[in-house]
């Protein structure tokens, strides 16, 4: 007896042609479709396949980037000998074999700048910290900070790189897109992954802040970070057209993702899923977003504490609050980027503005986030790409100087999320040159605050190109030193 021949649709017939890895391929990717959508009814982390390889300590990751390396010797890292050795040349056997950056590297004298500004202890824990910080000072409790980060980055856009992705060269996914990888969504209406950005009071020409720092790199794109804009807006075309309303913009969404699911069945490519889901999370967001930014049920307290800024759109301040409110909300990794730091000359001045804008807002988050009961399992993080120098860059004048960049070591603090509070961790020689003690390297940092969301550093990895990446790279000890 023959058996009939098969009939094909005409769309199949292709399929006749794959050889036999891309025909199992693409059932397998198509069995994992169906799995994900089971899963997408479910929950929002859940659908992403994402769950932490051991109990967090910290749900989420608030990180205060101050761009461009601000000074550790005139804010955290107190050094008062160098008072005596102020003016005198730095000595070789100090510097050894780092690098200088090309803005010093020529000059004929490094001489010893101790910081013209007072510093105190604060809080029970005597924690040594700048007179241009005193708000943040009266949550010295709360907050661990590490003195002795170090990195071999010299270069800002290196070292950032460096520190945001775990690799000096572009290319490989953002912190915060490892984490909304590695842990899934807890929002259904923002993304899982939002950054701001406000420029420091400081007169400094703005170094660039590239896209690719808050992107997903290999990573599936709909893990990469949405940067919300400070006017106008928050994301760009969010609000409907003049005569379009909400009913006729989700009538051409179910046409548009109704073309996209037929695409997607005949090629299976997951990125086509994910384009249809960044495009239910923008219909989403056309309401979240409006009641994310709005202050109206924010008391008077509150917004005074943040300070006055907090008013102004775009300000350090005001995403300071922002953050909070994303946080309550689910987002997984808020990244807020400050710019102005970058001090090679009139230091004194510009750091002084530079603390005026986030010394008020720092402290009121932790405050906000401790008196909601919030602190303890969201994870702040303040820093910057690296330090700046003992020596002054160009000339030393009496009440005025800059510093060139240093990787050799800088200060970051730490708070909430599974942190000691009131710790001061590591040191630094008394030139503030060279760590001498519990060193902590940028992979160090990335490894021990994935532990703190309950992740593994060495597990948490993806295939590309023939090889298993992670964001420590090959890297990484955990700081058991600042665990609480």
């Amino acid at each position: 007896m023959q058996c009939p021949k098969p009939v094909f649709e005409p769309d199949v017939l292709p399929e006749l042609h794959r050889n036999r890895r891309q025909f199992l391929s693409r059932s397998l990717m198509s069995s994992g479709g169906m799995a994900l959508a089971a899963l997408a009814a479910e929950s929002p982390a859940r659908a992403s396949g994402a769950v932490p390889h051991f109990t967090p300590r910290a749900k989420r990751v608030i990180c205060l980037f101050m761009h461009g390396g601000p000074s550790q010797l005139d804010l955290f890292d107190y050094k008062p000998k160098l008072k005596k050795l102020h003016g005198q040349e730095l000595p070789a056997s100090v510097r050894g074999e780092q690098r200088l950056t090309g803005m010093t590297s020529g000059q004929k004298s490094l001489p010893i700048t101790s910081s013209i500004f007072r510093f105190r202890q604060h809080g029970d824990c005597g924690t040594w910290m700048t007179e241009l910080l005193p708000e943040l000072g009266s949550v010295a409790d709360d907050i661990c900070v590490i003195r002795s980060m170090h990195t071999e980055a010299i270069n800002h856009d290196p070292a950032i790189t460096l520190l945001q992705t775990g690799h000096q060269q572009p290319g490989r996914p953002s912190f915060g897109a490892w984490a909304s990888y590695g842990l899934g969504n807890e929002s259904s209406n923002l993304p899982a992954f939002l950054v701001m950005i406000s420029r420091g009071s400081a007169a400094r020409p703005a170094d660039p802040l590239y896209a690719r720092l808050w992107g997903s790199g290999f990573l599936p794109t709909t893990h990469q970070g949405v940067s919300l804009r400070g006017n106008g807006d928050p994301v760009l075309y969010l609000s409907n057209p003049n005569g379009v309303d909400s009913d006729t913009r989700r009538e051409q969404l179910d046409a548009i993702n109704s073309l996209n699911r037929r695409h997607f069945a005949r090629e299976l490519d997951p990125e086509i899923q994910t384009r249809i889901a960044q495009y239910e999370l923008a219909f989403r967001m056309q309401t979240s977003v409006p009641d994310l930014i709005s202050l109206q049920n924010e008391t008077e307290s509150t917004l005074d504490d943040y300070g006055p800024q907090v008013r102004t759109p775009g300000t350090f301040a005001a995403n300071c609050l922002l953050a909070r409110r994303m946080a309550e909300q689910g987002v997984r990794f808020i990244q807020l980027y400050h710019r102005g730091w970058d001090q090679h000359y009139n230091l004194p001045s510009d750091i002084r503005l530079q603390c005026s804008d986030i010394d008020r807002p720092c402290a009121a988050l932790i405050r906000d986030l401790k008196q909601r009961g919030m602190l303890d399992d969201t994870l702040i993080v303040w820093g910057g790409e690296f330090g700046r120098t003992t020596y002054s860059q160009g000339k030393l004048e009496a009440a005025n100087y800059g510093r060139d960049h240093h990787g050799g070591c800088f200060s970051m603090w730490l708070a909430g999320g599974g942190i000691r509070p009131g710790t001061q961790y590591g040191a630094t020689d008394e030139f503030c040159y060279n760590v001498i003690q519990d060193g902590v390297h940028v992979h160090d940092l990335n490894a021990t605050l994935l532990h703190l969301l309950g992740l593994n550093h060495e597990h948490l990895t993806y295939r590309s190109e023939g090889r298993d990446y992670r964001l420590t790279d090959v890297y990484g000890q955990i700081v058991n030193g600042i665990l609480a």
